[in-house]
């Protein structure tokens, strides 16, 4: 398919939970976090329902008894308990080859994230994939999903129009 047949030029693609298998380790992070500033313990159902979103919004659903003057060292307890799995996680079966067929396909590719620019680099340089993806987006840049901004600015800097 060439260019001019096509009705996209960029996909977009959301990271944790789409792309990279994170659903355990971001559950179990945000679990151990609360913990270990001794709030109540949420459920692996609320604590998995966060997933995409940044991480103020997600903390303020998933540790409502947490007061928001501790969310400072609560982020710093989830980004701990995370970096301790990053090495563990991985693609979602059929990603590479996926996002490889696209790029040679002529596609842009992007990335609209939740996390943070350090976590979204961090990943993407330990399972060397940065260079298949034109531009990215995360929730610490610009307003998390689900406003529509980051598309926005992702169109902008690949010369895509909506």
């Amino acid at each position: 398919m060439n260019k001019s047949e096509r009705a996209y030029d960029l996909i977009a693609f959301d990271w944790d939970g789409t792309l990279y298998d994170s659903t355990a380790a971001i559950t179990l992070a945000i679990q151990r976090s609360v913990g270990d500033l001794g709030y109540p313990v949420p459920s692996r159902e609320r604590a998995s329902y966060v997933i995409g979103l940044g991480l103020q919004e997600a903390l303020a659903y998933a540790a409502p008894d947490v007061p928001e003057s501790r969310y400072i060292e609560l982020g710093q307890r989830y980004r701990h308990h995370f970096s301790q799995a990053i090495g563990e996680l991985t693609l979602f079966e059929g990603v590479l080859p996926l996002l490889h067929d696209l790029k040679a396909a002529g596609f842009k590719l992007a990335v609209a994230t939740g996390k943070s620019r350090a976590g979204l680099n961090e990943v993407l340089s330990g399972l060397d994939v940065a260079g298949l993806f034109d531009d990215s987006r995360t929730a610490d840049e610009t307003a998390g999903k689900p406003n529509p901004q980051m598309l926005f600015e992702l169109m902008a800097s690949c010369a895509v129009s909506p």
